[in-house]
């Protein structure tokens, strides 16, 4: 079970080392604390944890700045406020998070069933994040001097909350694309909840999530932008939002889970586009639709954005008819962020040769002897083009001329699409790749020949 994180690991890795004194000691803890929790959450999901006072809906515990959970028990369901900020505030928090996925979606609790949910507060020592560990909810009370309560912006704890509703339906993997869809269905849900709140339309709500976490001084709106992705905060000691709006924009790295944060800004677009093209109220038809897919049989945890946006389409069409305005705003949203229902796009970088290109170069070089071999084919022109452009479908080339690094003597091929290199050591081709050096350079060329 991954350990679903409020702040992203790249932001928190920048406080520990450009930050000074209190703040970047606070990053490096946290740090710490989350590795030790991921290390402890290993292993197949488990229910959510019950206590002796799980007899409500919830259960607003303190581990009194320990580590220890899930701590003692502070507020009930159906208690009366107990004076503790922090308690009371994820208290009035987790009723208004149920009662969206209860009232307006007809689930009762992360799982479905009912289940009581323990949630934790002031989680260690100038801890500076939040989290779903697989069971509960837990929140830190942030650093003093850059963040503030995590419980203080209400929608950080839907935010959790709806990783423990994903977890019991689509389960997404919490890497790349899935990852960052994981990532962003609970902020929808997390601003769902907050305009829920507020009485807001789609035309009146700001689209930020954790809104309030920052202290005065710092240069930050919110932690994210659903709208203006990259936009939240620009601050010496956080460095520039990072988050992406655009499948041309994306983000290829080993980072983060394959970057779950910051490319969950295209997905959280997509929502915000569609939402606003509907008008109302954001909670009712557009989240009437992602909370369909989520909960449908065509996302499946692996699912990427094409995937989930073909699931976001079929949605609503089941709930408002195929033709229908929902239906099309559905499909502009996904469009206006470079995503297409149902086909899968290459990141910015990648590598299918585009429908366009009509020029391919192959170069080898390298070798014991080091002579360098070259040939071009005209994709609409030579016999072999129609071949050769089928063969590049297949191949990501981006990904393939990363897995390894030249070794010595042995060949390097690079293949050139209209102007656009990539690099390919022989130990890295593919037998699709391999028949593409055939083609262009002669049977002789290839590195499987």
């Amino acid at each position: 079970m991954a350990l679903h994180t409020f702040l992203p690991p790249y932001l928190l890795q920048t406080l520990a080392d450009s930050a000074e004194g209190d703040v970047a000691a606070c990053g490096r803890a946290t740090l710490v604390a989350d590795g030790l929790m991921r290390e402890r959450r290993t292993g197949p999901p488990r229910p959510p944890r019950r206590t002796a006072l799980a007899t409500g809906r919830f259960t607003v515990h303190t581990a009194g700045n320990t580590e220890q959970l899930p701590g003692t028990p502070a507020r009930a369901d159906g208690a009366d406020p107990v004076g503790d900020v922090a308690v009371d505030e994820a208290y009035a928090a987790t009723e208004q998070v149920w009662a969206l996925f209860e009232e307006v979606y007809g689930r009762s609790s992360v799982d479905g069933r009912g289940t009581p949910i323990v949630v934790t507060v002031h989680y260690g020592q100038g801890y500076v994040n939040a989290f779903w560990d697989g069971q509960q909810l837990v929140f830190g009370d942030g650093d003093g001097q850059v963040f503030d309560r995590f419980t203080k912006p209400p929608d950080v704890l839907a935010h959790e909350f709806t990783h423990g509703v994903t977890q019991y339906t689509a389960n997404l993997v919490y890497q790349g694309q899935s990852g960052a869809l994981n990532e962003s269905v609970s902020d929808v849900f997390a601003a769902l909840t907050t305009q829920r709140v507020a009485g807001q339309t789609a035309d009146q709500a700001d689209w930020l999530i954790g809104k309030g976490l920052f202290l005065p001084g710092v240069q930050a709106t919110a932690l994210r932008s659903m709208s203006a992705p990259g936009t939240a905060y620009d601050d010496p000691r956080l460095g520039r939002d990072p988050q992406v709006g655009s499948m041309a924009d994306y983000v290829e790295t080993t980072d983060d889970n394959g970057g779950v944060h910051i490319n969950s800004g295209i997905p959280n677009r997509a929502f915000h586009l569609a939402a606003t093209t509907m008008g109302g109220q954001a909670w009712e038809d557009a989240g009437r639709t992602w909370y369909a897919a989520l909960t449908g049989d065509q996302v499946t945890p692996d699912v990427d954005f094409a995937g989930f946006a073909a699931a976001t389409v079929a949605a609503a069409g089941d709930l408002f008819g195929a033709d229908s305005s929902q239906v099309a705003a559905v499909r502009e949203g996904w469009a206006g962020v470079g995503v297409v229902p149902g086909v899968a796009t290459a990141p910015a970088g990648a590598s299918s040769v585009p429908v366009a290109a009509g020029r391919v170069v192959v170069r080898r070089s390298g070798g014991f002897v080091g002579a360098v071999r070259t040939g071009e084919v005209a994709l609409d022109a030579d016999p072999v083009g129609p071949e050769v452009r089928s063969l590049l479908d297949q191949v990501d080339l981006a990904t393939v001329s990363g897995t390894s690094t030249p070794a010595p003597d042995r060949f390097v091929y690079t293949v050139e699409i209209d102007g656009q290199p990539f690099d390919v050591p022989e130990q890295a081709m593919t037998p699709a790749l391999s028949r593409v050096v055939n083609l262009v350079l002669g049977d002789d060329a290839g590195p499987l020949s």
